[in-house]
């Protein structure tokens, strides 16, 4: 099994090898077939961008070198050559690598038979909630819960939260102030007697 630079393999078993070559990855990208047929187009996507450095890199080899900027390190005579056929055969395998994981990530998508409703556009007129999707309301006016989305939810909970916590921190100090003033009118109050029964 043949495999690029990001994991992705190079044969028709691909889910089954990005499961194998993947250790260090966010099990979120595990958990199903969709999310790793997700995280393997993820990965499609960087091996694009290698291959446009490859193409590149193939282009300037391809030139004269009298054309070589200084800081190129581009290698010269017959070692030029045998760069240019290395680059050219990881370009090659890196592009029958990114066809085999786009083929598969389609097969996938016509195998789970995705309902067409699931990509249509939205409604027209359709208003997304702001800051995330929200739960459907109750009402036609929107006065119940659902009317925010859950980014605004969260906010809400945080903002509490820190109020609760500004709340109990200053009844604390308060608390602290009260008892030091009372320790030290206690404190004044037994010098007042000692010094009056002297």
């Amino acid at each position: 099994m043949a495999a690029n630079g990001s994991g992705i393999p190079a044969t028709g078993a691909h889910e089954h090898d990005v499961e194998e070559l993947v250790v260090d990855v966010d099990p979120i990208w595990m958990s199903s077939r969709t999310a790793r047929q997700i995280f393997a187009l993820g990965e499609v996507e960087k091996d694009i961008s290698r291959l446009l450095s490859l193409a590149a890199s193939s282009i300037a080899l391809l030139s004269l070198p009298q054309t070589d900027e200084p800081g190129d390190d581009l290698p010269q005579g017959a070692e030029r050559s045998e760069k240019f056929v290395d680059v050219a055969n990881e370009y090659f395998e890196r592009l029958d690598s990114i066809h085999i994981a786009i083929r598969s990530s389609l097969a996938h998508i016509r195998q789970s038979r995705i309902a067409p409703s699931a990509i249509n556009a939205p409604p027209p007129n359709f208003v997304p909630p702001p800051l995330g999707v929200g739960l459907p309301s109750a009402d036609a006016g929107g006065a119940s819960r659902g009317e925010r989305g859950l980014q605004e939810e969260r906010v809400e909970r945080d903002a509490w939260t820190g109020i609760l916590d500004a709340l109990t921190r200053l009844k604390d100090a308060r608390d602290k102030d009260e008892a030091e003033a009372a320790a030290a009118d206690s404190g004044d109050a037994s010098m007042q007697t000692e010094a009056s029964t002297d």
